[in-house]
């Protein structure tokens, strides 16, 4: 019978997923696991399998993170609208106070793998899916409330915002301002469809 885990596995995924995201998946080694994690080549591997195994499984535990969190607040309390606006604000902080404005762990593990490892590609594809999925179900609400036009397309709204959330990912990385990144939020709402009155 096998020895016991002494370790805290969500405490390793933790410290592996930094790693992975501080030096990308083609420049962590091996060693730069271990010494992350604080465990040797055989529990890692017992463990977790190898390299790209631990990489995935990290992978999925922060796309389940982050798909929470979007679905809190997109179903959560208040207005549609509000919702839409705390969502992106939370964006335009999240990123801005990030000291090494690393953005996005799973956008900068699909822009590293896209063109070599299609279940990277094919989890973002489905994560940013869901995500589209939940702002037009809010867009919806907010047509619903009477705070948009009812004559455009929640899904091409929705699919508009994904595209600003992924925008001001990408702009943090330049060191834009907090906000700034927070008035690129607050633009694209303010220039949605309103109804007619």
């Amino acid at each position: 019978m096998g020895r016991p885990r002494r370790f805290d596995e969500s405490q390793v995924l933790q410290k592996a997923r930094e790693q992975f995201w501080n030096q990308g998946y083609t420049a962590t080694s091996l060693d730069d696991l271990m010494a992350a994690t604080g465990l040797g080549k055989g529990s890692l591997y017992g463990a977790f399998g190898d390299k790209r195994q631990l990489f995935l499984r990290t992978l999925d535990d922060y796309r389940d993170e982050q798909l929470n969190g979007v679905r809190q607040i997109l179903t959560g309390p208040g207005a549609g609208l509000e919702r839409l606006s705390h969502l992106l604000d939370g964006a335009a902080h999240g990123y801005a106070n990030d000291a090494q404005r690393r953005g996005c762990f799973l956008a900068g593990s699909t822009s590293e793998l896209h063109g070599q490892d299609s279940e990277v590609t094919a989890r973002a594809r489905t994560t940013y899916q869901e995500i589209q999925n939940l702002l037009a179900a809010c867009v919806k609400d907010a047509q619903e409330e009477g705070d948009l036009a009812v004559d455009v397309s929640p899904e091409e709204v929705g699919n508009l915002l994904l595209a600003v959330l992924q925008g001001i990912e990408f702009l943090a990385k330049t060191d834009m301002d907090a906000s700034a990144l927070i008035e690129i939020g607050r633009s694209a709402l303010a220039n949605l469809p309103r109804p007619d009155l």
